[in-house]
């Protein structure tokens, strides 16, 4: 049981961090690259939502998996005040990185399908304010799911 809670623990993380790294690092720069082309704009928007749902089945698998793990290693799930430090920072960091998901997906992305509807010179500064934050909390949430991927590798070796 074990290690088939490990397996899905660790698809799960892959499929979501690494889903992350080419939207970031791989996609997003190309279509950055040729903003004046509309179908560059439509290919990342269409990538992005059909990412969305595997985000949220690897988070779902994530939170079930997790408290799990953590039991079956002899941490006491309901007990946090005895939880080792590293598992307070992955949980805290796990934590961000799903309020950010969450306000990357339910509240900036249906502002910035508005906000981009908008000739960039009629927009409020309200209207730039949420495309901008939405151009960097996908980076930001990068960055946590990695540290999150290194704190897991610290509480596996601990």
């Amino acid at each position: 049981m074990y290690s088939t809670l490990v397996i899905l623990h660790i698809l799960a993380a892959v499929s979501w961090v690494g889903g992350m790294i080419f939207l970031s690092l791989v996609l997003a720069p190309l279509v950055r690259s040729r903003k004046t082309v509309p179908e560059f704009m439509a290919l990342f928007r269409s990538a992005a939502l059909r990412f969305r749902p595997i985000v949220w089945v690897a988070m779902a698998i994530l939170v079930m998996t997790g408290p799990m793990l953590l039991s079956l290693r002899g941490v006491a799930v309901a007990s946090p005040s005895s939880w080792p430090g590293i598992v307070v920072v992955k949980l805290t960091l796990v934590a961000l990185l799903l309020f950010l998901t969450l306000l990357h997906d339910l509240v900036l992305g249906p502002q910035v399908s508005r906000v981009s509807a908008i000739p960039e010179s009629q927009r409020t500064a309200g209207e730039q304010v949420v495309f901008k934050t939405a151009r960097w909390l996908p980076r930001l949430s990068l960055l946590i799911a990695l540290a999150v991927v290194m704190t897991a590798a610290m509480l596996a070796r601990s």
